[in-house]
């Protein structure tokens, strides 16, 4: 019983994706152009006639401002106090960390192992800026002409801009944070005080 309710969240999703584009006033058009999506596809996830896959609902949450749960209105799980609640398709889990519409949105994303990952990367591009740390496994990722592989605790920072694509480096699963400035955002970063005690004294 339990096994349709993901079905049923992404079922209500093309009625939300509409719901939320007539509240901002904008056009297929309009939405088209800030996502990189073409306005048949966002037509027919409006219409149901499309099954909204991650690659089209994280664009489509990062224009309207709103993270994936609310976009799918997914069960919740995990810690209650926190009430992450993660958006899964295939073997891909994403769980939102953040709950504010607006800056730098944090996700952390698992991609189950098992089988042999994609060949065949299929880079896209957006507005906004990335940044990626592996937490456990292997990950590939293929931005503009590189093709790079990072390790645990290694990271890496790009704009959307650039055509990228990532999936897991093999067989094994992979476990990676990110955080994602949809206006192009990045991160700041606070400068350690070079000697201890240093940042306590007044300025």
């Amino acid at each position: 019983m339990n096994d349709t309710a993901p079905d049923r969240s992404l079922e209500a999703v093309g009625e939300r994706l509409r719901a939320l584009r007539t509240r901002r006033d904008l056009t297929l058009a309009d939405l088209a152009a800030a996502t990189g999506i073409s306005v048949s596809t966002l037509s027919r996830l409006e219409s149901g006639s499309r099954r909204p896959t991650l690659e089209l609902l994280l664009p489509l949450a990062r224009a309207h401002g709103v993270t994936l749960d609310e976009l799918v209105d997914a069960p919740q799980t995990g810690d209650p106090r926190v009430n992450l609640r993660p958006v899964r398709h295939g073997d891909r889990t994403v769980i939102p960390l953040t709950r504010r519409p607006g800056g730098i949105h944090a996700f952390k994303t698992v991609i189950s192992g098992g089988s042999p990952a994609p060949g065949i990367p299929d880079p896209k591009s957006h507005e906004g800026y990335e940044w990626l740390y592996v937490l456990n496994g292997r990950l590939r990722l293929v931005l503009g002409d590189h093709d790079i592989e990072l390790g645990p605790g290694e990271a890496a920072e790009f704009d959307t801009r650039v055509p990228h694509w990532f999936e897991r480096a093999g067989e094994d699963a992979v476990e990676f944070l990110s955080l994602f400035g949809k206006q192009g955002e990045r991160v700041h970063l606070r400068a350690r005080p070079s000697r201890p005690g240093d940042g306590d004294k007044a300025p």
